[in-house]
């Protein structure tokens, strides 16, 4: 596998159960990434995908969505160094432009410092698939599928292979619409903040039983 990509589900029904405030759930979620992070290089993985807030999650209360945008900007600041040190290549795809001039500022610094990575982390960030490939419709001028993909913000990277959902929903969410198109998808109950070791392998294990005819024949 090359590409993984993860709708990070969950969050804010791990920390009510905990009787603790959203945000705290949030924070719990992003050590669940960087544990994740791990797991994918240790396996030989060399795309990770995450869905961390969508177009649509905007329309949260203005204390979470505030709360997230912090999280975020605090999650490049204490990050950095390390990913710079264990060569993970950074990169955000989605509407920057609904974000702060500073987080704008803040993740191109970040994205230029790892440019030369050797493992991809790719964060989703008012991010939706439908408004993407809108988006790649407005600059498409013709051509190929593969001409089309490169209008994507995904241009460049390979389709993900396997996607994972957390918490139990069974649904994409609008997420990665057009590169989805031949992924697997594993569901689990697990919330994302409890996404460990044994949840990624049980991940592997069900992906490396599939049998992927990408459109075609098996061949024997």
């Amino acid at each position: 596998m090359e590409h993984l990509a993860v709708i990070m589900d969950g969050n804010g029904r791990w920390a009510e159960k905990r009787h603790l405030p959203r945000l705290m759930g949030h924070r719990a979620g992003a050590e669940a990434l960087d544990r994740c992070m791990h797991y994918c290089k240790d396996a030989g993985i060399k795309y990770l995908t995450v869905y961390a807030f969508s177009t649509e999650n905007w329309k949260r209360s203005e204390e979470e969505v505030s709360g997230l945008m912090k999280l975020l900007s605090g999650f490049i600041h204490s990050k950095e160094k390390t990913l710079v040190k264990e060569r993970v290549r950074f990169r955000v795809i989605g509407r920057r432009g609904d974000l702060s001039e500073k987080l704008q500022a803040e993740i191109a610094d970040l994205e230029a410092r790892t440019a030369d990575g050797d493992f991809t982390l790719i964060v989703a960030l008012s991010y939706g698939g439908r408004d993407e490939i809108v988006r790649a419709a407005m600059k498409f001028k013709g051509g190929s599928e593969e001409d089309f993909a490169k209008c994507l913000d995904t241009a460049g990277l390979p389709d993900p292979d396997l996607i994972i959902r957390t918490s139990g929903e069974q649904r994409t969410s609008n997420f990665l619409l057009w590169q989805s198109a031949y992924s697997e998808y594993y569901f689990t109950e697990t919330l994302w903040p409890d996404f460990d070791r044994a949840e990624f392998d049980k991940a592997l294990e069900s992906y490396a039983k599939r049998e992927r005819r990408m459109g075609g024949r098996l061949k024997k």
